[in-house]
């Protein structure tokens, strides 16, 4: 996929395009700003995160090298995990990019600080603590990853991102299970982005730290309504993903009438 598929992408002043790149990154492009959510583009995680028991191999390729992404403004990573704040992309992204800002919650500034990119490149993000970047308003949201964590200070370790593009708001979840008071954070969610893959006491033994599954996501948006739901982190590695036709089953007999998209590596989607 080279970057004129990106740049060329025509839009209404309504309209955004959301460009999938795989586990749960995403490239938003609205008006003429990008935004981008936890981009994994190499395989950081295959070499260096292999276990005896759990082996890692991506399943497809990332279908953009971060090179290629010269043209970002924002780069959010919603936690520290290696799929979400891979240094394999962020150091060769930063590099080609001048001019792109990384958003973190706050705790892991530090963290990409050690890639080697500019502190003053990195703002530290709080939930609750709205953010102004370009044609977007962000609202930082505490995701749970199986449980809600905190630093010293009581900044979130893991955060979803509430993005306000004119008319329609997005919601990126990250890694996240539900958790009182989340809901109602959401109820005004026009495109829900919520992981799928689930979690177990095997995937925990084996320091895989889960997320919602499929029916709590379907559950999640009865209550919700989003015009649109998008499943993500099921399709990557054989070792923490699902059969997307489990959610589909799920869905068809929870909320038939809900709409939803299936996203396939490299795949643009235009939403108004």
């Amino acid at each position: 996929m080279e970057k004129e598929f990106f740049i060329e992408t025509q839009l209404t002043e309504k309209q955004a395009a959301l460009f999938y790149l795989g586990q749960e990154g995403f490239l938003i492009k609205y008006r003429e700003s990008y935004y981008l959510i936890d981009p994994y583009l190499s395989d950081y995680v295959d070499r260096n995160c292999c276990t005896d028991t759990v082996k890692w191999v991506r399943k497809y390729p990332a279908p953009v090298k971060p090179e290629q992404l010269d043209f970002v403004d924002y780069v959010f990573c919603t936690h520290a995990h290696f799929d979400h704040a891979d240094p394999d992309t962020l150091r060769p992204l930063a590099a080609h990019n001048k001019k792109a800002k990384f958003i973190v919650p706050r705790p892991m500034k530090d963290m990409i600080a050690s890639y080697g990119i500019a502190s003053d490149r990195i703002i530290g993000a709080r939930a609750g603590d709205v953010l102004d970047l370009g044609q977007c308003t962000v609202l930082p949201v505490p995701a749970a990853h199986e449980e809600l964590h905190t630093d010293e200070a009581g900044n979130y370790t893991e955060l979803g991102c509430k993005l306000m593009l004119g008319d329609l708001t997005l919601f990126h979840a990250g890694d996240c299970c539900i958790y009182d008071g989340l809901i109602e954070q959401l109820k005004d969610v026009d495109l829900l982005m919520v992981p799928v893959n689930g979690r177990s006491y095997f995937k925990l033994h084996n320091d895989i730290i889960g997320n919602m599954n499929a029916e709590e996501a379907i559950l999640l948006a009865k209550e919700i309504r989003p015009q649109l739901l998008v499943p993500m982190h099921f399709d990557l590695y054989d070792a923490n993903n699902i059969n997307p036709a489990h959610f589909v089953d799920l869905l068809f007999r929870i909320i038939p009438g809900q709409a939803f998209h299936m996203f396939a590596p490299g795949e643009r989607y235009i939403f108004e």
